[in-house]
């Protein structure tokens, strides 16, 4: 028996926590049977034959991805100086620990750091929740740190802005097939936020979870949320993104912007979302869907002291204006249904003033009048909270 064979023979609990390569010609194989797949192989979209076929198998040779999920908690322990750097706090872990005994299991969650690819399945790790594989964006993928995503995290890259049709059948279909073995964690938003608003969510691979057996999975949104963002000046000065970028080139900003760096992070689980009265054929449902889970996600997300003040601040600013200006914020939130962390103006000052001031967001005169130093980070955190302050009301729909 070959030794492919026999690994496909491992026992349902092991397969649960490896992805053993025979699993990967299994879903090849099934991802070929599946009709979109066969149908763009036949020449629906213009191509077909060898080449077609071609496109297919380069396609799922970039996309496949193994865990190794012993080796994957060994990580932390060279991680430890950044992780030490974050002290992670769950809000409601008990849903995932819920969901995963009941079926399979998408988190889908905020983009805010290149951390949450760190902290958040670290959560579910600490409580004994299974590992999901994860959607990542295609740039993570470069050098040392590729092949631990692609061979130990089961990390699977992700094109976000190609339309090429050959593309988009296959990743459709080995989502959907892997979903059939594993959890997935991706991302609403797709990237991170360069302006540190929530945006607007993609559907790309919400679409792609929707062609999976639907009865036996559920979305469980999820949350999170830092004091201070590690890569916050990168962010915020470059605003917009205007390509992707390699990933160690990213890993050097943020090692650089990682001294003297503290800062608490929130995941907080929300709900499941049942899938099964979504139609992945209907644009109109897999839209409400998307708008339903961002939404979600919005009231999830942890609101901190550092925002609070950063949507109150004003140059020259007192601390008694600031507290007024803080408890504003803090109320509108709360009308809006915000996961808040501080309930009064003067808390969220004190505990914010600190941390921002350490990192040379804003300035405390010994008079007590603050004063801004880095306006566009600033602005960074105040964004954060746009979609409780301004949030749209928009009709859910009805099941």
């Amino acid at each position: 028996m070959s030794r492919r064979r026999a690994e496909g023979r491992r026992s349902d609990l092991e397969s649960t926590w490896y992805i053993p390569a025979v699993l990967l010609d299994d879903i090849t194989q099934a991802v070929l049977a599946r009709e979109d797949v066969a149908r763009y192989l036949r020449g629906g979209h213009g191509t077909s034959g060898p080449e077609a076929r071609e496109r297919i198998h380069g396609y799922l040779d970039e996309l496949r991805t193994t865990q190794r999920y012993p080796i994957y908690r060994a990580l932390k322990h060279p991680l430890y100086p950044i992780l030490r750097k974050i002290e992670r706090i769950h809000e409601h872990v008990a849903i995932a620990q819920k969901a995963t005994g009941e079926g399979r299991v998408i988190y889908i969650s905020n983009h805010k750091s290149h951390l949450d690819y760190l902290v958040e399945p670290l959560v579910l790790d600490d409580n004994s929740v299974r590992p999901p594989v994860i959607a990542a964006g295609i740039n993570l993928f470069g050098g040392p740190l590729g092949l631990i995503h692609r061979h130990v995290t089961g990390a699977i890259p992700i094109r976000r802005n190609t339309k090429d049709p050959a593309y988009l059948v296959t990743l459709k279909a080995y989502v959907a097939e892997i979903l059939g073995r594993h959890d997935l964690l991706f991302y609403i938003e797709g990237g991170r936020s360069y302006s540190g608003e929530l945006k607007a969510p993609k559907t790309g691979l919400l679409h792609a979870a929707l062609n999976a057996d639907r009865s036996a999975s559920m979305i469980v949104p999820m949350a999170v949320s830092y004091d201070l963002v590690l890569e916050d000046r990168i962010l915020a000065h470059q605003g917009t993104k205007r390509g992707s970028r390699p990933f160690s080139r990213e890993v050097a900003e943020m090692v650089r912007y990682a001294v003297g760096y503290q800062s608490r992070a929130f995941v907080t689980f929300g709900e499941p979302i049942a899938l099964k009265d979504y139609d992945p054929d209907s644009r109109r449902d897999v839209m409400a869907l998307a708008h339903l889970t961002r939404d979600t996600i919005g009231r999830l997300y942890k609101v901190l002291p550092t925002a609070i003040v950063a949507a109150a601040m004003r140059p020259g600013i007192t601390r008694r204006e600031l507290e007024a200006r803080a408890q504003t914020v803090i109320d509108t939130v709360a009308a809006a249904g915000g996961n808040l962390s501080v309930t009064s103006g003067r808390e969220a000052v004190e505990r914010a003033a600190e941390p921002l001031e350490t990192r040379n967001v804003v300035l405390v005169e010994r008079g007590g009048r603050f004063r801004v130093r880095e306006r566009t980070v600033l602005r960074y955190y105040a964004r954060t909270l746009n979609h409780l302050l301004a949030a749209p009301r928009r009709t859910p729909r009805m099941h």
